[in-house]
């Protein structure tokens, strides 16, 4: 199960087939625009859109299932705090000198316009934490390689990029490994209640650590065997071409912001009170 979460998505979609600087555009067009919006209307039809590709381009439903499991304590806290004490904020945001109050408990409001800038918020870390599994998910590890030395970055950084890419499933698959061995001694982590399954996951985190240090070791010394220079004047193995349908996806996406950007400045579309007064 773990494993499966961190594997490359193996659907032909229309988002698979393009090169990863074209993605690599979209992901950085998204996470702007996901700033600038304000409004939990916006954000959220932006939400909504960004899971709907990762649906349609493989991405499993049990990894995003997973995200919002993990994050689901925090949006309620982040709620609850934007809620309660975020006031002076939403107050500018909404050019009003009084919030609209749902809840009093001991002298503080629980507001409707702070509850809105916390579903703004909520949905802004949402569209980030999709849409980069959503072009990174969908590209063959040796294309994003190769993609990222196009666009000049410095082959070490790509490097420790993709060799964290590549550690990510082997240490899925020694948690479970951990975890199934535990299960067949008797341990059910499923019945047991929050504080003792922190208390069993972090003990299982220290022979995963020590795992992972024992990796990067042998890493370490293959690497020193190989002579690994890190220069970008090197052969690849694949190729990676921008093509006709490439450059119309960089196009759209760039003239996406700049609609996004004049629509929000000149008509207050995605401001935080847009459609809600």
């Amino acid at each position: 199960m773990y494993n499966s979460l961190w594997q490359a998505t193996q659907k032909n979609s229309l988002i698979s087939w393009l090169d990863f600087r074209s993605k690599l555009v979209m992901v950085i067009v998204i996470t702007l625009i996901a700033f600038t919006w304000e409004s939990p209307i916006t954000s959220g039809i932006l939400t909504i859109l960004v899971a709907l590709a990762c649906l349609f381009s493989g991405i499993k439903l049990n990894y995003l299932a997973t995200i919002l499991k993990f994050m689901l304590p925090f949006y309620l806290f982040l709620l609850l705090t934007m809620g309660f004490f975020n006031v002076e904020q939403v107050k500018v945001l909404t050019n009003k000198s009084e919030l609209t109050a749902l809840l009093s408990i001991k002298g503080f409001n629980l507001t409707l316009e702070g509850i809105l800038y916390g579903l703004s918020v909520i949905f802004k870390t949402l569209t980030m934490i999709l849409v980069i599994p959503l072009g990174i998910f969908t590209t063959d590890l040796n294309q994003m390689i190769v993609g990222l030395t196009k666009i000049k970055v410095p082959y070490k950084i790509v490097f420790i990029f993709s060799s964290t890419l590549r550690l990510f499933p082997l240490l899925a698959q020694e948690l479970e490994g951990i975890i199934d061995a535990q299960k067949l001694r008797g341990l059910s982590i499923e019945k047991m209640g929050l504080l003792r399954k922190a208390r069993v996951y972090a003990a299982i985190a220290i022979p995963l650590i020590l795992n992972a240090m024992v990796k990067s070791q042998k890493m370490e010394i293959v690497l020193q065997t190989k002579a690994f220079s890190g220069d970008n004047n090197r052969t690849y193995l694949s190729e990676s071409k921008l093509s006709e349908i490439d450059y119309a996806f960089i196009i759209f996406f760039i003239v996406l912001l700049i609609v996004v950007l004049v629509l929000y400045v000149v008509f207050g579309v995605g401001k935080f009170w847009w459609l809600l007064k």
